[in-house]
């Protein structure tokens, strides 16, 4: 079987190599052409680029499966993790080292390739720093190398789940940076794409790379292989669902016209990449129908059913061939992201290029509400969230649980009033309008939050999540408790600091060069919003939120709070509506709006908004703390009656029993020393 394991990994890496080769002759990135007169990095840049490239990817990948075996696929007790799972890690350290030289070999022969040198030349020159200095692609690259070589070192010598876990957000965090910057940020949908690329890579990396990790681990004798394979059975579902939504997005931004499917390069490899997917979700399938409940028979240590000798070969040969499939598939989309996408002639201006879509008409109220802009980030983020919301209502239901409809209806109104400012034609005039920017800001940060928080989500994931099968492991209700429970969350809870994040963060934001800065990429922009959404979530569930805080305050002092806190956005608006130089100038000024107002007096226009805008959350809040201050008053004086009902019924049994007592005296026979005297 370990034997077995050696051999499926070095067939996966064979047939990766294979895929990327021959799908980058088929779309011609290996076989460029040299152009007499200008200059050629040569035949080891050519074929380098594409095999470091993927080198990085697999390496990236490979990372990302290890660290999800050991810190979600494999049990753990009590925060400690598995002997085995503790080895993964240290396998996680080599294999997040080569992650990190393929990324830098990536990053020289990138450089070799822009600039037309050699790779040796390219060494110890003043070129490499300029292009991570300057280019973002180079600055993603080293980022990647940074991040993997760190991976590297920690792994060594991680043994808590807690570690683990964080091992694996920075693993996925390190795989966006270049993709985020290639193809994506120059493509005319740059919103669709962005958004979507990062859906697939987040999806993708933990599918495959989880499949190879579970392949390993089934070769190699491993435990609890059946509580590892369902585990991973599950996730793997919404990684495919994830892939397939986002490469729809990734396709449609990048070839508009259906015909360019066929007709170039890059559409041939995409149908490619598409007849592999349609494979890998047959796979998946036949997984679920038949493998997995046969390793379930089979049965590993720790089960109640004798584990049997016979080893699982049907679950190992169908998940080998599954991996031999998947490599292929990242081999072909490693030589798809060296195709260059087919140059659209959609006559694009200045403006297209900047946000992504022409010029809006000048605003009008019923522009607004039909000029919708769908967003895939705020779009799936509002159907996850909302799902399972409905999911867990639906669970508390069908066991004959109540819950709140006043929580649902403020949940989903919440959701709804991310949907308003985020798809409408507030979403659309956002980026050319300060105004319109505000209103999604005052939305997001004191509408939102304040209708999310009353839902309570976290006190119903609490009562519909199962505990984990496994004693002492954790599940997603064990992870939900012990970061309720963390030092990071008393920490960033405490009312002090979450009023300096949510207050601080809006002065930082705007009177820094910071908005400048967010404002020119669609990343920039909608890390803004959601900070705007986390920030002000973190604010109202300390002020008014039904799900446990880490410091209960009394209802005098988050009325203080209150109080405290909305004149400083009052301050920011005026603030706004005095500044005599508009913010972020450059970006505004580079739109060329050929309707409205000045850049200056929308910017004035967006400070009355803000300052006009505290009323309206002031109000709603100082409504839902009197209720939930009352609803508090009456269950204590509830629980007060019930502690004097008991005290008095039990001093009315004592009183009860002394008199039976003394009734037992009266009954008693006289005695001889109690008779009369005789005469």
């Amino acid at each position: 079987m370990r034997r077995q394991g050696v051999i499926t990994a070095l067939v996966a890496a064979l047939a990766g190599v294979g895929a990327m080769v021959a799908a980058g002759l088929l779309g011609g990135a290996l076989r460029e052409q040299v152009i007499p007169g200008l200059s050629d990095a040569g035949t080891l840049t050519r074929w380098g680029l594409p095999l470091s490239r993927f080198v990085m990817e697999a390496g990236g990948t490979l990372t990302v499966g290890v660290l999800l075996g050991a810190a979600v696929l494999l049990p753990s007790t009590r925060g400690v993790l598995d002997p085995q799972a503790v080895r993964y890690l240290r396998g996680a350290s080599w294999i997040a080292a080569v992650w990190a030289a393929g990324a830098a070999a990536t990053l020289i022969f990138t450089v070799s390739d822009i600039l037309g040198l050699p790779a040796g030349k390219i060494v110890g020159g003043s070129e490499l720093s300029s292009y991570v200095g300057q280019i973002p692609q180079g600055t993603a690259l080293m980022f990647v190398v940074l991040l993997a070589a760190l991976i590297a070192l920690l792994a060594r010598t991680a043994v808590t789940l807690g570690s683990a876990a964080g091992l694996l957000v920075v693993a996925l965090v390190a795989l966006l940076p270049p993709p985020l910057t290639g193809h994506s940020s120059s493509s005319p949908n740059h919103e669709l794409a962005i958004s979507g690329l990062a859906m697939h890579i987040v999806a993708l990396s933990p599918w495959v790379g989880g499949l190879l990790a579970l392949v390993w681990h089934a070769t190699h004798d491993g435990d609890h292989l059946g509580v590892a394979a369902g585990r991973f059975s599950r996730m793997a579902l919404w990684c495919y669902v994830a892939v397939g939504v986002s490469g729809v997005a990734n396709v449609l931004s990048r070839l508009p016209d259906p015909s360019l499917l066929y007709t170039t390069d890059y559409g041939r490899l995409v149908l490619v990449k598409l007849a592999l997917f349609i494979v890998l979700g047959i796979f998946g399938y036949l997984h679920r129908e038949r493998t997995l409940p046969a390793l379930m028979a089979h049965n590993p240590k720790g089960y109640a059913r004798p584990a049997v000798t016979r080893p699982p070969w049907a679950f190992v040969r169908l998940a080998g061939a599954e991996v031999l499939l998947m490599a292929a598939t990242l081999g072909v989309a490693v030589a798809l992201a060296r195709t260059a996408p087919p140059a659209v002639n959609l006559d694009e201006d200045a403006v297209t290029s900047m946000i992504g879509f022409p010029m809006p008409p000048p605003i009008t109220v019923a522009r607004l509400a039909t000029m919708w802009r769908p967003d895939l980030f705020f779009a799936v983020l509002v159907v996850v969230l909302g799902g399972l919301y409905a999911a867990g209502v639906a669970r508390l239901r069908a066991r004959g649980d109540a819950w709140p409809p006043g929580r649902t209806i403020a949940w989903g109104v919440g959701l709804l009033t991310i949907v308003a400012v985020t798809m409408t034609g507030i979403a659309t005039y956002s980026p050319v309008l300060f105004s319109t920017h505000m209103i999604q800001h005052m939305v997001l940060s004191m509408l939102s939050p304040i209708l999310l928080v009353l839902g309570a989500p976290v006190t119903l994931a609490l009562r519909a999540l199962k505990p984990a099968a496994i004693r002492g492991d954790r599940g997603p209700r064990e992870w939900l408790t012990v970061i309720l429970h963390s030092r990071a969350l008393r920490f960033i809870g405490h009312p002090a600091t979450a009023t300096v994040i949510f207050v601080g963060s809006t002065y930082a934001v705007y009177f820094t060069p910071l908005f400048g800065y967010l404002m020119r990429a669609h990343v920039g922009h909608l890390a803004m919003l959601v900070h705007f959404l986390a920030s002000g979530s973190l604010f109202f569930w300390v002020l008014i939120g039904v799900d446990p805080t880490p410091r209960k305050l009394p209802y005098v002092a988050k009325m203080l709070l209150l109080f405290v806190t909305m004149p400083f956005h009052a301050f920011f608006g005026i603030a706004l509506m005095n500044l005599g130089k508009p913010l972020a100038a450059g970006w505004y000024t580079s739109l060329h709006r050929p309707w409205g107002t000045s850049v200056l007096a929308d910017q004035h226009t967006g400070g009355s908004i803000a300052w006009a805008f505290g009323e309206i959350p002031t109000f709603i809040v100082l409504i839902a703390m009197v209720l939930q201050w009352y609803a508090d008053d009456q269950r204590l004086a509830r629980r007060l009656e019930r502690q004097a009902d008991r005290t008095a019924g039990k001093t009315d049994d004592e009183l009860a029993e002394y008199n039976a007592y003394l009734a037992s005296l009266d009954k008693r026979p006289p005695s001889a020393s109690s008779s009369p005297p005789q005469e």
